[in-house]
């Protein structure tokens, strides 16, 4: 239901606000590469979710960031991205970054628990930054003339694939009065990253622009510690 919910969110907000952006024309090439990034975004980001629904922030925050950016530095260089040796260094820093980000100052347990949920919990963290990758890599293969329309084509299409699964699953869409507001926040919050990404992947190369957008566990753990108090 938050996915769902979070999803409409956004789809809402940019269909208010395309009317009133330059004139964008998308082709059908466009529009279907924007609906396999709503597949990857449905599927990607409902398991990064879970996983952290699962366990320890710690552990799944950098495990699918960092598979997002070697996946999509990998089709970044199939699509011909050439690197120089400092973009290369910063990369690799960047992915280190990643990693000692997400590092808690807790002792390691040796619950046997915590290690069988962990051994649950990363291949859905690995699957998550597989396809958050896949989502970053289809969006850049969209035109700059298309503006927005394949980030809609790319909503719509997650938002119509989230809602085949809940009913599948006949799961109940209800959410709790106090949670609204924090779904929308959240869906608000979502879409306009998407937008930076899209424009930041339009002015330069695959690998560069999700290797910056991967750094996200930074805003998450600085946000757990000051408003969770972790």
């Amino acid at each position: 239901p938050v996915m769902i919910f979070s999803q409409l969110r956004g789809s809402c907000i940019l269909l208010a606000v395309l009317p009133l952006l330059p004139t964008a024309s998308a082709s059908i090439a466009d529009l279907l590469w924007g609906a396999a990034a709503g597949v990857a975004l449905a599927i990607g980001v409902t398991q990064l979710y879970q996983a952290l629904a699962l366990g320890k922030m710690s552990l799944v925050a950098p495990v699918t960031a960092v598979l997002a950016v070697a996946f999509s530095g990998y089709v970044g260089a199939l699509a011909g991205d050439r690197l120089s040796l400092s973009a290369l260094a910063g990369i690799a820093l960047a992915l280190a970054a990643i990693i000692l980000i997400g590092q808690d100052g807790a002792p390691k347990s040796t619950c046997h628990n915590d290690t069988t949920r962990a051994s649950h919990v990363v291949p859905i963290a690995l699957s998550a930054g597989v396809f958050i990758g896949a989502f970053f890599a289809a969006l850049k293969q969209s035109s700059a003339s298309s503006g927005l329309l394949p980030l809609l084509s790319a909503r719509l299409t997650a938002l119509v694939v989230l809602a085949v699964v809940a009913l599948s699953r006949r799961s109940p869409l209800r959410v709790g009065r106090d949670a609204v507001w924090l779904i929308l926040l959240g869906g608000t919050l979502d879409v306009l990253a998407n937008v930076l990404y899209v424009l930041a992947a339009r002015h330069g190369m695959l690998t560069i622009a999700a290797t910056l957008t991967s750094l996200y566990p930074a805003s998450t753990i600085i946000l757990a510690r000051l408003v969770l108090g972790e």
